[in-house]
């Protein structure tokens, strides 16, 4: 029987789209996004509320932003700034509890188990947390409480902006019954598409299938989805970061038109992978072990397709095949180039190496 907890996932608003109307007042109430220019093929960092109605998300080519809303305001990316703000929110995170997980500078996972604060409430502590953001930031952030963090983190986004829902423990069977599939963090588009053809819905769909239903039609995944549609996640608030690869990317000003182009910016894009994964070393509290090394080429329909090699060593001939292999799926001009390590989980790999994750 597992520990009943208290997890709260604390999610800011529009995090850099907050802080640039905050510091620039006069851009409040506009369509805001933060991120490149289009002319350099730039893309959405984040972008205000205001933005969002038309359509407009993070990621999305600003390029393509400006079309679906010509009046929008672009803010260039201040990551300094982010970063001091985001040090500072956490300082506020440690004032109710030790036991932090990172996910981004905008979001967290708090395990207040053990807390005293506000006589050892969850709900109120999350209440005191935005609080305390809102009153020495002047921003806003959502919440979720629950007893575990896949819950929590569905919950954070219940009632967004600046709003917060509580799932208690006898509320788990009923709210899980009826919650989309598509509400399940790790149901992407393609996925939630799968589901419904499926004739899987809601949760309770899910619900139907065993284990092994499940894995033969999504994968490992499919382990997850067994528990997660119970509402069921036993994963800890992990203090320490696990890093799972190192990756490096560009997106080109001018299409690359061909294999040949596409290969010869692979050493320039390794040698600048290498750099950050010595970064990366320097920085990790474990061994950081490459168990295999991959690719992304993003066509000039933005079409997006990876390629995957199994290996525990760099090795730049690798990265020129997978190019080759990816590449030749679509074989049209080229607008992004990718490469990245991708390491092995060092809570298995010491267990003498049973077994690969």
């Amino acid at each position: 029987m597992q520990p009943l907890r208290k997890i709260i996932h604390i999610d800011m608003d529009c995090f850099y789209a907050a802080i640039e109307v905050r510091d620039f007042p006069e851009l409040a109430g506009k369509a805001l996004a933060v991120g490149g220019q289009p002319h350099k093929r730039g893309v959405v960092a984040t972008c205000s509320y205001e933005a969002r109605e038309y359509g407009i998300h993070s990621a999305m080519p600003m390029a393509k932003a400006l079309k679906l809303c010509p009046d929008l305001i672009i803010q260039p990316v201040r990551s300094d700034v982010y970063r001091r703000v985001s040090a500072e929110i956490f300082d506020i995170f440690k004032n109710y509890t030790d036991i932090i997980q990172p996910l981004s500078l905008d979001e967290a996972f708090l395990d207040v188990t053990d807390s005293d604060h506000c006589h050892g409430s969850a709900t109120l502590m999350a209440k005191a947390i935005r609080r305390d953001i809102e009153q020495q930031h002047h921003l806003t952030a959502s919440a979720g409480i629950a007893p575990n963090k896949f819950l929590a983190k569905i919950a954070s986004d219940w009632h967004k902006p600046n709003g917060q829902k509580l799932i208690r423990p006898e509320d788990i069977e009923d709210f899980m019954r009826d919650l989309p599939v598509k509400k399940i963090p790790g149901v992407g588009t393609v996925t939630n598409q799968k589901m419904h053809n499926l004739g899987l819905h809601t949760c309770a769909d899910l619900q139907q299938l065993t284990e092994s239903e499940l894995q033969q039609h999504f994968g490992r995944f499919g382990l997850s989805l067994f528990n997660y549609c119970r509402g069921i996640d036993h994963r800890p608030v992990q203090t320490k970061r696990i890093r799972k690869s190192t990756s490096i990317e560009d997106t080109f000003v001018n299409d690359l038109p061909n294999l040949t182009a596409c290969q010869a910016v692979i050493p320039r894009l390794y040698e600048s992978l290498l750099e950050r994964h010595q970064r990366a070393l320097k920085k990790s509290h474990v061994p950081l072990l490459i168990k295999a090394l991959y690719v992304k080429v993003r066509f000039n329909d933005f079409q997006t397709t990876t390629a995957q090699s199994i290996s525990h060593k760099p090795d730049l001939t690798t990265f020129q095949e997978l190019i080759k292999t990816a590449w030749h799926r679509q074989g049209k001009p080229v607008r992004l180039l990718g490469l990245g390590f991708q390491y092995q989980n060092p809570l298995t790999t010491h267990q003498a190496d049973l077994f690969e994750v």
